[in-house]
């Protein structure tokens, strides 16, 4: 490690004794091009989500996360991040546990936003940089191969610039164009692993989010289901009622010896509205 700089110095210096000192400038514009694309795709993709679908306030998402976004600012690592992310989803957020142990870890190895866009952006910048013209099939190539390549990239820093050499040499780019941006990518490192975090506490919220409304979905089914049914209950009569507990077809003499005491008050009250009528009628003869 203390011999790194020095190695770095060189293979930056003779690249640039080799292309001028103009390709300081163009290295200047890919960095601020790198940064710009990072916060516009943070900010049109992830946020609108989180504001609208989420029903999140931004402020309060940024400091929920704040905690996982500056340890990933400071190691670079996704994969290093996953249990302050995990803590941040679940203590800030309300996320469930099954839930966030799954999409977290799962965004960690798959969720490489940050490094597609800097792949993509590094292949024109080296093909810009070497004069080489790229044709519209070269892009789809470049586009297909960074997604592919992010999606398989492992979650440690430095990672995203060695997958380069596969996306620079799907295109016929020399891999030497490497050495330029590796000068700028440990910063550029920092910032994507941020975005990539975003993303993975973002999803987990939705989802979180869209599992409880299913859940409340399903909770008001049963009970309009159950209601119903308990009302269509009153309405059979004693015969379907009876029809339905046995499941065996029945007739009048079996139902007369299930009869409830509210029919058998109902016929003790009519023999003695009978009588007294019967025995009115004898005091008037």
């Amino acid at each position: 490690m203390l011999v790194a700089p020095a190695g770095i110095f060189c293979l930056i210096a003779k690249t640039f004794a080799t292309q001028g000192l103009s390709s300081i400038i163009e290295l200047i514009k890919y960095f601020l091009l790198v940064i710009f694309v990072l916060f516009f795709h943070a900010s049109v993709v992830y946020l609108p989500v989180i504001k609208f679908y989420g029903n999140l306030n931004l402020k309060k998402f940024f400091s929920g996360i704040k905690e996982a976004l500056l340890f990933s600012f400071s190691t670079s690592s996704s994969s290093a991040t996953i249990p302050i992310t995990l803590q941040c989803v679940k203590n800030q957020f309300s996320v469930r546990e099954n839930i966030a142990s799954f999409t977290i870890p799962l965004g960690a190895t798959i969720n490489m936003d940050g490094t597609a866009i800097m792949q993509g952006v590094a292949t024109v910048f080296i093909a810009n940089l070497y004069g080489i013209d790229l044709f519209f099939t070269d892009y789809v190539s470049i586009i297909l191969t960074a997604t592919l390549a992010s999606i398989g990239t492992a979650g440690v820093p430095g990672v995203g610039i060695i997958m380069l050499g596969m996306v620079l040499n799907q295109v016929g780019l020399p891999l030497e164009g490497i050495a330029i941006v590796m000068g700028v990518d440990r910063f550029l490192d920092m910032l994507r692993t941020c975005v990539n975090v975003t993303g993975d506490a973002m999803v987990s919220i939705v989802i979180n989010k869209s599992e409880k409304k299913w859940n409340g979905l399903r909770s008001n089914w049963k009970f309009l289901f159950t209601e119903k049914a308990s009302k269509l209950s009153k309405h059979l009569t004693l015969k379907q009622q009876f029809k339905l507990q046995s499941k065996k077809p029945v007739s009048y003499t079996h139902l007369r010896a299930h009869e409830t005491g509210r029919n058998l008050l109902s016929r003790l009250l009519l023999e003695k509205k009978c009588r007294g009528g019967g025995g009115g009628g004898g005091g008037g003869g």
